[in-house]
């Protein structure tokens, strides 16, 4: 197999690379827009700059590299920035999706597309694969608009589907719901956080093993790649504080329209993962497991 990944310096493309340089008899071709930032960790990875939204370039690495398999990971997440950008989202998260399924097709690779549960809109939850697609946003408008194209790929393709991503990775600058309740906590800071919203939060680890899954068995079709436990953020705080054993009085219960923000979010989502578990043998770790997870790679780093 010869595995080309988008979006190699973003959370998930790292713990891409990490996971498929385990896998014996896989070639990683790894891509992204920027300098390579895993240069100094794996000397020896494989590393071709691509921007995705250039027709002509996707065209060129795939036909000079020919992967057996693209996973795309590379896309414009700030859920906030895509609603005051709308131009630089639609570029990068549905027009690069149309390049790549043209290259795709035209090399005969596998496409595995990542994608996300702000295509609902949040009026129920857990959603199966079926559920049909509402978005409240435009980044979730952007995000089914690239579906749609995959959908509509002559070739071979699957859509991983996931919640709330949360992890930590070399040199990467967003932070996430984990270690911003710890360190919120930590310095004594009170914090609000929502309870009206619900999700089935993510490991990185897992959403990367999720991918890896469908590419190894050349799956298609559509797969909700998540945990199965459907939380509010303000119960994973409460969790976090647990772990760390942080003061817990200093999470405030919040609701989410006291927050000021650009863009909607769907009030429920969260998927049902039965087909992942059943089809590719998924086996996500629970949120206890992913705060466990995250407190020693803090401290190895």
């Amino acid at each position: 197999m010869r595995i080309l990944l988008t979006g190699s310096n973003g959370l998930l493309g790292q713990k891409l690379v990490e996971l498929l340089r385990q896998q014996q008899g896989v070639e990683i071709i790894a891509t992204s827009r920027g300098a390579n930032k895993l240069a100094a960790h794996y000397p020896d990875l494989r590393f071709v700059p691509l921007d995705v939204t250039d027709r002509a370039q996707v065209q060129l690495v795939l036909g000079t590299e020919k992967p057996t398999h693209v996973i795309h990971t590379a896309a414009m997440t700030n859920v906030d920035e895509c609603e005051l950008n709308r131009e630089p989202c639609w570029l990068q998260n549905v027009t690069a999706v149309e390049h790549l399924v043209a290259a795709c097709e035209q090399h005969q690779a596998h496409l595995t597309h990542v994608s996300t549960d702000f295509i609902f809109s949040g009026k129920k939850g857990p959603l199966t694969e079926e559920e049909v697609p509402a978005p409240i946003n435009f980044y979730g408008e952007s995000k089914l608009a690239a579906e749609q194209a995959v959908q509509a790929s002559k070739g071979s393709w699957a859509i991983v589907r996931t919640v709330l991503v949360y992890g930590i990775v070399h040199d990467y600058g967003r932070t996430n719901i984990v270690l911003w309740v710890r360190d919120s906590l930590r310095a004594g800071k009170q914090i609000n956080v929502v309870d009206d919203q619900f999700r089935t939060p993510t490991l990185a680890e897992d959403l990367a093993q999720g991918c890896w899954l469908v590419a190894r068995q050349d799956a298609t079709g559509v797969y909700n790649i998540s945990s199965s436990e459907l939380l509010t953020p303000y119960q994973m705080a409460l969790q976090v504080a647990d772990y760390f054993a942080l003061d817990k009085s200093l999470i405030v219960k919040a609701d989410g329209s006291t927050f000021t923000q650009p863009a909607k979010r769907p009030p429920r989502t969260g998927f049902i993962i039965t087909k992942a578990q059943r089809d590719l043998g998924y086996k996500p770790h629970t949120f206890q497991e992913g705060i466990a997870l995250l407190a020693r790679q803090t401290e190895e780093a």
